[in-house]
């Protein structure tokens, strides 16, 4: 099982935290991975100066916004499965 962390705090928030989960979501359906990858919210994750804080497991912390969802479940969640 992976886990994706998701930070939706205020700076986060505010660079689009939603619509990254919404990618992820769309993805692990599109893949019928439901049953391997768990998407969490996280109130911060300490990188508030990038853009949206996502973390995958024990991997180190990766700025993803709308446009790179897929590039970065690609590299950082795929491979673990």
């Amino acid at each position: 099982m992976v886990t994706i962390r998701v930070c939706i705090g205020s700076a986060c928030h505010l660079k689009g935290a939603y619509n990254v989960i919404q990618g992820l979501q769309k993805i692990v359906e599109e893949r019928k991975l439901e049953n391997q990858v768990t998407i969490k919210a996280d109130f911060c994750l300490g990188e508030c100066t990038k853009a949206v804080s996502v973390k995958v497991d024990d991997e180190p912390i990766v700025s993803v916004d709308e446009k790179n969802v897929e590039g970065f479940f690609e590299e950082y969640v795929l491979r673990r499965l």
